[in-house]
């Protein structure tokens, strides 16, 4: 029996030793690479004779329940360095003598557990009967230490829980996941594309997938402007002195694409919108009377990730985010971060997220920028304003950037999976770097507080969350048609027009199914289109003037078409 005063972390960091254990017993002859806990589970990294199949896991995972009911002890002792190299190297475990080259230290920690022993630092369970249920999921291909220039091994996914029925309310959550794919989705609906012949990590909105993100931009333009956001469009690139200015030439380099030569210029791809909106603020000196200055842009930036890490709209190379960045005095410090929250709270709660966890990063213990006294002021109006709106929070002690604290926001889907999304930042690095400054009521120039923030985060990744989240069929407000006419025969058809002409006159996004399909494969093809609203138009429905609705649920009977449009437009209004 598992003992509940173990976290689930410890118990997974443990299973994938268990792991190993089961892999050396297969293949005496394997390399180990790392094994940690990750969220819902664990992986291990393995160099192996041969590549592993569906039944080599479940082999693996036999072994694995064998080993947890022997109840090993785990068992913990620190080495000196020559004696750790010893016993690694007795073992032929190259890339863990690799691990200790590198770290460099006098002594090293190791667990052991029957005849397997593992550098690590722990924690574990006790031993290994408290490990609970273990399942193994899947293989795949990891270079060493995330470097393509370093050997390719196997990787094995598991996780672990307490309790089987814990376990099987996981399992049917990756079902569910797998069938919510944006990837299979996006295709099966024709919403997006990712194709060769223009690149990885580089998006082609189709028709149905642009109308979607028009909408989400233009309700996402029309709320800044309400409230009081100024909207920037900047450049794609620009001069390498700019990104020498800003740090991200010493700092971010290895995510920047090549540079573009021209007039004997090297310019640069954005990979961020901030300094464009900096210089939008220096390019004229400001009062203090004229702050706070919000700038927003939904502005396109482009960073380089390797193809091994490419998935779908989640992890992309082009991609929009929802930028913004709030330049205020301090005593507009509070009201502004109050502001954020509440829009951003907001904002997700139009889209369907209403269940969201907060997460507040303070100042890193040891490198940071700026003066420590507005490092404190930042933090206590970052926790003032989740005071305010009453929302959990948990804190991430020394976790923030070391340019200044943070508020995550990360988002509940309908199946309990968690989402980064959005992110309140201060930055003491770039107002500096740019010298930015105000000039305030004793006719000083003083540094303004500078905050960014995303609230969607990109809008490719919030895109993709979306469709996962209502499994394709997006609410009606967003839906790219709302309503498909299906006429039964070509005899219907000047009624079908006419129904199609009154709903478009009402706004209302509509199709016409005109082909000579069966009404019952015109029915079937809708619903599988994930269209809202299904209206049927056959020879009575044509003679009395009403149509037969129905959704991908249920069948709602016949009305008038004016009522339809009506029912349409109040639910459309409710959001």
């Amino acid at each position: 029996m598992t003992s509940p005063s173990f976290p689930l972390e410890t118990i997974r960091h443990s299973a994938s030793h268990v792991l190993a254990q089961a892999v050396l017993a297969v293949f005496p002859d394997a390399k180990l690479g790392i094994g940690p806990a990750i969220d819902d589970g664990f992986y291990y990294d393995f160099e192996l004779p041969r590549t592993l199949s569906e039944d080599d896991l479940a082999q693996l995972e036999d072994k694995m329940r064998q080993i947890i009911a022997e109840n090993q002890t785990f068992s913990y002792s620190v080495k000196p360095r020559h004696e750790a190299e010893a016993l690694l190297s007795e073992r032929n475990q190259t890339f863990k003598l690799e691990l200790i080259r590198d770290l460099n230290l006098g002594d090293y920690s190791f667990y052991e557990n029957g005849p397997f022993l593992d550098l690590c630092r722990g924690p574990h369970v006790a031993s290994t009967n408290q490990i609970g249920v273990v399942k193994l999921l899947k293989v795949s291909g990891a270079y060493w230490r995330g470097s393509e220039k370093n050997p390719m091994l196997q990787r094995i996914y598991g996780t672990a829980f307490h309790t089987q029925a814990d376990l099987d309310a996981y399992l049917h959550r990756l079902e569910e996941a797998q069938k919510r794919d944006h990837r299979v989705l996006g295709k099966a609906l024709d919403l997006f594309s990712i194709q060769e012949d223009i690149g990885g990590g580089l998006i082609l909105w189709h028709p149905k997938g642009a109308k979607v993100r028009y909408l989400i931009e233009s309700y996402w333009r029309d709320l800044h402007v309400k409230s009081g956001y100024d909207l920037l469009y900047s450049p794609h690139v620009g001069l390498a002195d700019l990104w020498k200015t800003s740090g991200h030439l010493d700092f971010y380099s290895e995510n920047m694409y090549a540079p573009l030569q021209m007039d004997d210029q090297d310019y640069y791809l954005k990979p961020m919108n901030c300094p464009f909106h900096i210089l939008a603020y220096t390019n004229r000196l400001h009062s203090y009377r004229q702050l706070p200055v919000r700038y927003a842009e939904l502005g396109t930036v482009y960073r380089y990730e390797r193809s091994g890490v490419l998935h779908g709209l989640m992890r992309v190379r082009g991609f929009t985010q929802d930028d913004a960045h709030i330049i205020c005095t301090p005593e507009q410090v509070e009201s502004e971060i109050l502001g954020v929250m509440r829009l951003c709270l907001g904002l997700l709660g139009q889209f369907g997220f209403d269940k969201v966890k907060i997460y507040l990063s303070t100042r890193p213990k040891e490198k940071y920028v700026g003066d420590l006294a507005r490092w404190e002021d930042a933090e206590n109006a970052l926790r003032h304003a989740i005071d305010i709106l009453g929302v959990p929070f948990e804190v991430d002690d020394g976790g923030g950037a070391f340019y200044g604290p943070k508020i995550d926001v990360k988002i509940e889907d309908a199946i309990g999976r968690e989402w980064q999304c959005s992110t309140v930042q201060f930055d003491f690095n770039l107002p500096d770097r740019f010298d930015m400054t105000y000039i305030g009521q004793d006719g000083q120039k003083h540094r303004p507080y500078m905050i960014h923030r995303a609230l969607l985060g990109s809008i490719e990744r919030f895109f993709g969350v979306l469709v996962e989240h209502y499994a394709g069929r997006f609410p009606l407000w967003l839906a790219p048609v709302q309503v498909k006419i299906l006429s039964v025969s070509d005899s219907v058809d000047d009624t079908a027009k006419s129904i199609l002409s009154a709903l478009e006159s009402a706004d209302i996004r509509a199709e016409w199914d005109s082909s000579s399909e069966k009404i019952g494969q015109k029915i079937r093809q809708g619903i599988s289109e994930k269209v809202p609203y299904l209206l049927i138009v056959g020879k009575r429905e044509a003679e009395s003037g009403q149509v037969s609705v129905r959704t991908h649920q249920e069948d709602l009977g016949t009305m008038a078409v004016s009522d339809f449009i009506q029912k349409v437009l109040t639910e459309k209004n409710l959001k």
